[in-house]
């Protein structure tokens, strides 16, 4: 798969960034390009030097690849690529897209040797250039759009090994959560917290580190069943296990735990129904633009049938692929036995997996993830 990307490609703070980040540092970086999107470049080189990659490619594309960007050593590449439509040819990336696996996938877990050699990128590009052997990961967008990001190693260095994937897999929950902030926000800078919160159309709230409420929009102001507005700007939400979940993710973030990214569900006081709400750390000069602040509280509405593929939500519970394989089967409808003889396990394993499941996604109950995993609606809150 090609390395390569517009999106703006700045300068800005170039001198910083220049150096490999650890791997701590990138998953805050990239909570910075949720609101800084011309910084993306420099942290996808950094993503790109985990697999000793030639360079990183992101894509939000429907049919059409809708945007890109790329690490600056590939940006060429991937201008040729995209203008010359190459995204779409052949199968690679709609089998990447088709998988709806909750990682990173190699180009040789989807196809043999013989049907990639006879892949017209590969066979017509790629390969002249000396590039093979890629790594990509895809996500189901709220908009509706998918967002993909494509590694790509030389031919000389043949596919990256099982380890590299599993630490390029410990980002993807960081990008996803990113990805639904950077879609909103058509992967345009935010010139100012009220801007950037009605860009959202979502219901959010701008937090301190201590809770305190900096910013709001009309959006969240309306949901009065969920939210219970305190003195000296303090919001309590009325779902109280929500309540705590939120207040252990900020005091998390204030501390730079990246388990302060979480999402979890919400539920409406009156009717039950459910929400997910998205815990978004505000990182490095993302804090320009919201001065003193600490993190983003997103709500999205939980609807099917208009909603994304569920892959999109089992990562940003950072589910395991065995957690992933079982909470796709409960939202299937399947039993632990069923799922155990799917899976060539013991029932107790399941039920293992699906306390996991329930842990992480903050249910009490099997119904309820399958009512969360029913996914995340497209359609956006009307302001009240």
């Amino acid at each position: 798969m090609v390395a390569g990307g517009v999106l703006p490609c700045g300068a800005r703070r170039a001198g910083q960034l220049e150096s490999t980040s650890t791997e701590s540092e990138l998953i805050d970086r990239i909570y910075e390009c949720g609101f800084v999107p011309e910084l993306w470049p420099q942290v996808l080189k950094d993503t790109s030097k985990i697999s000793e990659s030639a360079g990183a490619s992101l894509f939000i594309t429907n049919p059409e690849v809708t945007a890109w960007t790329a690490s600056k050593n590939s940006r060429e590449i991937t201008g040729r690529f995209v203008a010359d439509g190459w995204y779409w040819q052949g199968r690679l990336m709609s089998l990447v897209h088709e998988s709806r696996h909750a990682g990173f996938l190699r180009d040789v877990d989807l196809c043999s040797q013989e049907e990639l050699e006879a892949e017209p990128i590969y066979r017509d590009n790629w390969r002249k250039m000396g590039l093979g052997w890629g790594a990509a990961t895809a996500f189901a967008l709220p908009t509706g759009e998918n967002l993909s990001i494509v590694l790509s190693r030389t031919t000389a260095q043949g596919p990256a090994d099982a380890a590299t994937i599993q630490r390029l897999d410990t980002l993807r929950p960081h990008l996803a959560r990113t990805a639904v902030m950077a879609a909103r926000l058509h992967l345009e800078r935010a010139q100012a917290a009220g801007q950037a919160l009605a860009a959202l159309g979502l219901a959010a709230l701008v937090l301190d580190e201590s809770g305190k409420v900096l910013a709001a929009n009309a959006l969240i102001e309306g949901l009065d069943d969920l939210v219970y507005w305190r003195a000296a700007d303090r919001v309590t939400l009325k779902d109280r296990r929500a309540d705590d979940m939120l207040g252990e993710a900020l005091a998390r973030v204030a501390l730079n735990d990246h388990g302060g990214a979480r999402s979890f569900p919400v539920r409406d006081a009156t009717t039950d129904a459910l929400m997910v709400g998205h815990v978004i750390p505000i990182r490095f000069s993302a804090r320009d633009i919201f001065a003193s602040s600490a993190a983003v509280f997103v709500l999205m509405p939980v609807g099917a049938p208009n909603a994304p593929p569920v892959e999109l939500v089992m990562s940003l519970f950072d589910l395991t692929p065995a957690e992933a394989r079982v909470a796709r089967g409960l939202a299937a409808g399947k039993t632990v036995d069923d799922l155990a003889g799917d899976n060539g396990v013991s029932p107790n394993t399941v039920r293992v997996q699906v306390r996991g499941v329930l842990e992480k996604t903050g249910c009490r109950r099997q119904t309820e993830v399958v009512a969360l995993l029913g996914g995340i609606s497209v359609q956006r809150i009307d302001p009240p």
